[in-house]
């Protein structure tokens, strides 16, 4: 008589295996078969492997995971191996200005049927917001012409809400649908930055602005529910941790400190008494990234005064209990300083929770979060004027009329980028650009936006790598 492992244990057993492996497993007898198809085993896949939003709540068109992953995996292949010639180009064109701040309006899992829709929000010098159909290359909403230029724009693909601040420090929520924006507050200083954040108790917008004060506002309404003193100079950075956690807030200036504070503390103050936060040790911070596969991890990027040398440094933010008091603590697990031959960075991205991307003029660089070099990419003529890093992939663009795709793959103990294809910013135009190109990604659609003049803007939607799959 054959012996067979109770359903929780086997469970366990199979938690520990790659996707390959359980696939395998589901070949051995039936038992084994539908133990290995369990959704969580799946998801739990998923989860590892990206760190999509959407993720935490299942595609309404994917009815598994397992489908999830396996539709998911083929698109990647297609992707690895896609040529110039199998994306589909499609051009929003007109007088739009010059096409500034993007961001995706919608939530966007990798459709199984082809039927999702990317919604992506843009800003123009014009002073107005555009929604764009990305599948159909037409814009579907435009806002009225605003006062005075718009300087931030942040998303809430979850609830499709866009957030900007103009340059009177008027701050508006658009559902992007209506013509006038559901609600409007202007800040009593300058604004230097924007986060909005989806936590369990609901919507909200951070605004940080020129004396170091953060702003803690509802949303829709633009309620001030807190305002918390970071540092005496501006507030540049501000970023939410990958489970809404922490709050890192950062300034530029060399005698600021960045703070972490946690989420909870700003959306319940207590009163009479200083939030609770923990000071980085590293100052003149320009960029900085929680790790996606780590929410507790956070890469800086500084700049050392006077010869302004490039350097990382990689924390681990914990709370501890002393006693009856918690305790926010920082332990830097990694830092190093960049070669005095590299060209500074401008921009920087993470992948996993050990590998830092960043651009030094023409070239893409991998580094680990200790300083050994992965890899080096030189794929570009000119100086890299955009990066954009995902979970799935990375995109550069430069002045040589040029996006170049990348894709992350796993590879021994860390994650490598393989370098797919170049796209051309306008097919058969070699015009050179008179302003920076931006391009950005979601796990349908690619989306570059390229201005010539100061009245002319080619908003480039380049839909991902269909061809392939019909390629001998």
């Amino acid at each position: 008589m054959e012996l067979q492992l109770p359903e929780i244990p086997l469970l366990r057993i199979f938690s520990f295996l790659d996707a390959f492996s359980l696939l395998q497993v589901c070949q051995v007898n039936k038992y084994w078969n539908k133990v290995a198809e369990n959704d969580h085993l799946w998801r739990n896949l998923c989860l590892r492997k990206w760190s999509f939003p959407c993720l935490s709540n299942l595609c309404p068109h994917v009815p598994t995971w397992k489908q999830f992953f396996l539709s998911q995996t083929r698109h990647e292949r297609r992707m690895a191996l896609a040529e110039p010639e199998d994306f589909v180009y499609k051009e929003g064109t007109g007088n739009l200005g010059i096409l500034g701040h993007m961001a995706y309006l919608s939530e966007s899992c990798q459709p199984m049927g082809g039927q999702e829709k990317s919604l992506l929000c843009t800003v123009s010098s014009k002073r107005m917001l555009y929604v764009w159909d990305v599948q159909e290359g037409t814009m579907i909403w435009s806002s009225p012409v605003q006062r005075c230029s718009i300087k931030f724009l942040v998303t809430l693909p979850q609830l499709r809400l866009a957030f900007t601040v103009d340059v009177e420090e008027t701050v508006k929520v658009w559902n992007c649908q209506y013509q006038d924006a559901l609600a409007t507050l202007t800040m009593p200083r300058t604004s230097f930055s924007l986060e909005a954040l989806l936590t369990k108790d609901g919507p909200f917008l951070l605004v940080g602005d020129s004396e170091g004060d953060i702003y803690m506002l509802t949303v829709p309404e633009l309620r001030s529910i807190s305002v918390v003193n970071a540092f005496n100079h501006s507030v540049d950075l501000l970023h939410s941790s990958p489970d809404t956690k922490w709050i890192l807030a950062a300034g530029m200036h060399q005698r600021i400190l960045p703070q972490v504070f946690p989420a909870e503390c700003l959306l319940r103050p207590a009163a009479g008494r200083a939030p609770l936060l923990v000071s980085l040790p590293v100052s003149g911070c320009c960029a900085a990234c929680w790790a996606p596969s780590r929410a507790d991890r956070v890469m800086l990027m500084f700049r050392r005064a006077p010869f302004k040398k490039t350097g990382f440094t990689t924390f681990d933010v914990t709370t501890e209990r002393i006693g009856d008091t918690a305790v926010i603590q920082a332990h830097q697990v990694a830092s190093f300083m960049l070669p005095v031959h590299m060209e500074s960075p401008v921009r920087m991205g993470v992948s996993g929770g050990d590998v830092i991307v960043f651009d030094s003029g023409p070239q893409l660089v991998l580094f680990t979060i200790s300083g050994l070099l992965l890899q080096r990419f030189h794929d570009h003529q000119l100086t890299i004027c955009h990066l954009w890093v995902g979970s799935q992939y990375v995109l550069t663009t430069s002045m040589d009329n040029y996006l170049h795709l990348y894709m992350w793959e796993e590879k021994g103990h860390h994650p490598y980028l393989k370098s797919c294809c170049y796209l051309e910013h306008r097919r058969g135009d070699q015009r050179p650009s008179c302003y920076v190109s931006k391009a950005i990604c979601d796990k349908a659609s690619i989306v570059c936006a390229v201005s010539r003049s100061r009245e002319s803007s080619v908003l480039l939607k380049v839909i991902g790598g269909g061809g392939v799959q019909g390629r001998r």
